[in-house]
């Protein structure tokens, strides 16, 4: 039996990112309201000032401040209501001390005035009197020019995912388009004689397909764009044929299954017969998901990768590498990540990196970290993780109690 020959995960990452960084950060312009959720491709910088006039946050009367200094609920201050300035429209007025103008909520401050009583402190008084019954401070109710954004301030930078807080900033900036990076275009080959669908009841000996469900979520998730997903029988023509046609339509191709070394492991010979240089990568230092396959074709620019079929094992290593890839063609943040103290003792592979999935719980002060121990078939296992840890190849294990990193799924 052949034994594989294998990377550490930071080889095979390193790897990876050099066979497609020169080609995969892709950017293609965007109206701002079809951006949201995808990866922005350039720094973007207000314009203008944000707001560019003084506004009010309140329905009320603005006002020079010092004049309602000695303003309180039984001794009122009397001001004159010099007009009233309309929603939409620049205030025309300057206002002199002892004068007021009313103002809607977003209204402009007329010029002379600098701050704005609330309409519920005062009280119409004869055909032009306005009594005040409370102080104002100087720029109370009230939003300054650039308060938002100065011109030439970043908004936003490069490598953020567009949240609908973002397309708002956007928007008051009078940013109608931005760039963004291009999903990744990614075809799911799931392989097994075993696999049925998944409305199928399965007879003895076989499986429901989960991982092409399983897989396609988590890529999409991870902002890669999923052109198809589908079942396979281990079938070496059938699978030549559909690698070919997946390489001409997208960037990567996944083919889940058959990356280990059975009788009917085939997906490496498969891989370095369809693609040119082929496989650099069969075998990378980690547990779950030694057996993995990275491979590379020139001509189509393709990007070919074989996970292990255990669900858990295939979806681990896909967080690993292809999530990780994701968030360096774009500069985007890795996923979050916790501070947790661990509650048990928990073992390693020596020589290999372990993913150790866990559930977490908040005591208060601090999150508990508890491992969920499952064989990596098990795809339920990872429904009761919150996220997992990683323990390096070079650590014997962890004790209970120490601090560990959680990456949230």
């Amino acid at each position: 039996m052949e034994f594989l020959d294998v990377d550490t995960v930071d080889s095979a990452r390193e790897k990876l990112l050099s066979s497609v960084i020169s080609w995969m950060a892709v950017t293609e312009a965007l109206p701002i309201g079809d951006a949201g959720g995808r990866i922005l491709a350039e720094d973007i910088y207000a314009r203008q000032d944000i707001p560019h006039f003084r506004r009010s946050t309140v329905d009320g009367y603005a006002l020079q401040s010092a004049n309602t200094a000695a303003a309180g609920e039984s001794i009122p201050v009397l001001l004159t209501e010099k007009s009233k300035v309309e929603m939409g429209k620049p205030a025309q007025i300057s206002l002199s001390s002892g004068e007021c103008a009313e103002v809607p909520t977003g209204g402009m401050i007329p010029d002379g005035a600098d701050a704005v009583v609330m309409v519920e402190y005062t009280e119409v008084y004869g055909s032009d009197g306005i009594a005040v019954y409370a102080s104002v401070a100087v720029g109370e109710n009230v939003v300054q020019i650039g308060e938002d954004a100065r011109a030439g301030d970043l908004l936003l930078r490069k490598g953020r995912r567009i949240l609908p807080q973002d397309i708002g900033a956007l928007a008051a900036a009078g940013i109608t388009a931005i760039k963004v990076i291009r999903p990744p275009r990614l075809t799911i080959l799931s392989t097994g004689d075993e696999l049925v669908p998944i409305q199928q009841d399965p007879a003895p000996g076989q499986i429901r397909d989960v991982n092409t469900f399983a897989l396609a979520e988590l890529a999409r998730k991870s902002g890669f764009h999923v052109i198809s997903a589908g079942v396979l029988p281990d079938d070496e023509s059938a699978l030549e044929g559909a690698l070919r046609t997946a390489m001409k339509a997208g960037d990567i191709v996944i083919v889940s299954g058959g990356s280990s070394q059975g009788q009917k492991d085939i997906t490496r010979e498969l891989i370095d017969k369809v693609s040119s240089p082929g496989v650099y990568t069969h075998g990378i230092a980690i547990k779950p998901g030694k057996p993995t396959i990275l491979g590379y074709d020139d001509a189509s620019k393709t990007l070919l990768v074989g996970l292990p079929g255990h669900p858990v094992s295939a979806m681990m290593v896909f967080e690993l590498l292809l999530g990780w890839l994701i968030c360096e063609i774009s500069a985007c943040s890795p996923s979050p990540a916790v501070p947790a103290r661990l509650a048990r003792n928990v073992a390693s592979s020596p020589g290999r990196l372990t993913c150790w999935p866990v559930s977490l719980e908040w005591t208060g002060s601090e999150y508990i970290a508890d491992p969920i121990y499952g064989k990596s078939g098990l795809i339920t296992t990872l429904t009761k993780a919150k996220g997992y840890f990683i323990v390096d190849r070079d650590t014997e294990g962890l004790s209970s109690g120490q601090i560990i990193l959680v990456h949230l799924f």
